[in-house]
């Protein structure tokens, strides 16, 4: 067990406790103005179990997802029954059923399918990776995702669906697909979307992005709120913040849900540039190590399962960020390893006990 234990990248592991150690303290930072310090706790004990589990699964061998394709269709398939379960057994929560309420608990199978998808198409593409001129598996690949997504499409959550997307893009280009495919997959997207614009999307998803478009029209004190407090409290914060408890918008109730979709700008007004910017420079520190285990991986599997976990990463930083500083609108996707949330966090460690077992079975 210890000669396992000494073999894990511990690079990785001292790349990711310093997020989450800065999650906590603005979880416990965004409870104080209530005095209901519950989410914190309950961070703790997700933040606990997340670390048992990337140990645990860190002692498993990687290879198994390789050469036995059933266990991977088996998640898969128990994924694709866990989302559609939400419909039958989860509360509807502000008009979305995405969790399942356990006691105190909340489950959200989203997350789960995330990790689920890069295992089925890492092992996909791994097995046709010279063969990516051909547009069937493309099509079959994407066959992988739009189940999912149309499941979670009708709870809804367009938020999840594109990054499911974005996951599916990146790993097709780390594959290897031609450009005249790539861009014929953009074009397509892009018509989707604006068939989606008269058939698909509801009246309130029109208006988040209407009002991002063309904020200077948008109401002040309704879809536009969100976004203004936000870029407020970043504005707010300036090069060194105001300080860990004390920023105004956060403290007093202006920042609407600090302790997830917008916990960037909590963290931007009460630490400022300087802390924003060593955020930042965690996660990209943290992206590195995650492509350097895929560089230094020895067979395409693992190199398509450390690629497409940092595609996951990275796409989820962007539009959270983005979210928050107001150049993409708004559709509530946390951010890894900080915001509130035992699924995402869980699921996230889950991913870095994968990577854990690849890097010590090539060391």
């Amino acid at each position: 067990m210890f000669r396992q234990l000494k073999k894990l990248d511990w690079i990785l592991i001292s790349a990711t406790l310093p997020l989450v150690t800065i999650g906590l303290l603005f979880i416990y930072s965004t409870s104080l103005a209530q005095g209901d310090f519950l989410n914190f706790k309950k961070q703790i004990i997700f933040l606990l179990v997340g670390i048992f589990l990337m140990f645990l699964i860190s002692f498993f061998d990687w290879r198994t997802f390789r050469v036995d394709p059933y266990l991977i269709l088996i998640l898969y398939i128990f994924s694709l029954f866990l989302l559609l379960g939400l419909f039958f057994f989860a509360p509807e929560i502000r008009g979305v059923k995405s969790w399942y309420k356990i006691g105190p608990l909340s489950l959200d199978p989203i997350e789960f399918t995330k990790i689920v998808l890069i295992i089925l198409l890492a092992k996909y593409f791994s097995m046709r990776h010279i063969e990516m001129y051909k547009v069937t598996h493309i099509l079959i690949s994407g066959l992988y995702v739009i189940l999912p997504s149309i499941l979670i499409f009708f709870q809804p959550d367009l938020g999840s669906i594109l990054i499911l997307i974005s996951l599916w893009l990146g790993i097709l280009v780390i594959s290897g697909i031609k450009l005249r495919h790539f861009l014929i997959l953009i074009l397509v997207g892009f018509l989707i979307l604006m068939l989606s614009w008269s058939t698909i999307l509801k009246p309130y998803q029109k208006e988040r992005i209407l009002d991002f478009i063309r904020p200077q029209m948008s109401d002040p004190l309704k879809m536009g709120w969100n976004q203004r407090q936000a870029k407020i409290a970043i504005g707010s914060g300036g090069i060194l913040g105001q300080g860990i408890g004390k920023g105004s918008q956060t403290q007093y109730g202006f920042l609407p849900e600090p302790h997830t979709d917008f916990i960037f700008s909590a963290i931007a007004e009460e630490t400022g540039l300087i802390g924003v910017g060593f955020l930042l420079f965690l996660f990209s520190f943290l992206i590195w190590r995650i492509f350097k285990i895929a560089i230094n991986s020895r067979s395409n599997f693992p190199r398509l399962f450390a690629s497409g976990f940092s595609v996951l990463l990275v796409s989820q930083i962007f539009i959270h960020i983005g979210t928050n500083i107001g150049i993409l609108p708004i559709i509530g996707i946390p951010l890894p390893l900080i915001s509130y949330g035992g699924s995402g966090l869980i699921s996230t460690f889950i991913g870095l006990g994968v990577l854990q077992s690849i890097y010590s079975q090539s060391s």
